[in-house]
C-alpha cells in the first residue's frame, strides 16, 4: 500500500528471479480487481516455472484502481483514466522502474493508452492481450499482449 496523490493505492507486486526481467504494469477493468491476474503473475514473474523462458520474464505490478479493492476512494470528482495513468507512473517510479511497459483490459486500456501519453518518458504502453495468435505468428502458441511487447522491446534500440 502507497499514497499516491492523497489516495491510498493497494498493489501486488511480484519481482521475479530471472536476470533481465521486464517490469510490467497491469491495469484491470471495471467492475474488476486484481484477483483476475492471480493465475497470471506467477507465471509472468517466472516464466520457466512453467515451462516458458526467461527471457519472457516481468516484475509484475498490478494496482487496484482508486475506489477499488483495497484502495482508497478519491474524496473528490476528477480522478480520470489520466490521472489514474500519471498515479501508476508515480508508483512506477517509487518501486525503481524507469522504464516498462503497460497492459490494461477494459477500463485498464483506457489508463494504459492514456500512460502512452503521458507517461512517454518512463514507459511503453500497448492495449489488449492477443486472444489467440494471429497470421504471421506462424503457429506460435497464445501470447499475451505483454510477452509481444517483451519481445518486440528486444528489437529496440536502447
Amino acid at each position: 500500500m502507497t499514497e499516491i496523490d492523497g489516495i491510498d493505492i493497494h498493489f501486488i507486486h511480484r519481482r521475479s528471479p530471472c536476470k533481465n526481467a521486464l517490469p510490467l504494469i497491469i491495469s484491470h477493468g471495471w467492475p474488476g480487481s486484481v484477483v483476475e491476474f492471480n493465475r497470471v503473475i506467477d507465471a509472468l514473474a517466472d516464466p520457466v516455472s512453467v515451462g516458458g523462458s526467461a527471457a519472457d520474464a516481468f516484475h509484475v505490478v498490478t494496482p487496484s484502481l482508486p475506489g477499488y479493492g483495497f484502495s482508497g476512494k478519491p474524496a473528490r470528482s476528477g480522478t480520470s483514466a489520466e490521472v489514474i495513468g500519471r498515479m501508476w507512473g508515480k508508483l512506477m517510479a517509487r518501486l525503481g522502474y524507469d522504464r516498462y511497459v503497460a497492459q490494461g483490459g477494459d477500463w485498464g486500456a483506457i489508463i494504459t493508452q492514456s500512460m502512452g501519453i503521458t507517461e512517454t518518458l518512463r514507459g511503453q504502453s500497448f492495449d489488449h492481450a492477443d486472444r489467440r495468435a494471429g497470421p504471421g505468428d506462424h503457429g506460435q502458441p497464445y501470447r499475451t499482449g505483454a510477452v509481444r511487447a517483451r519481445q518486440d522491446e528486444r528489437l529496440q534500440p536502447e
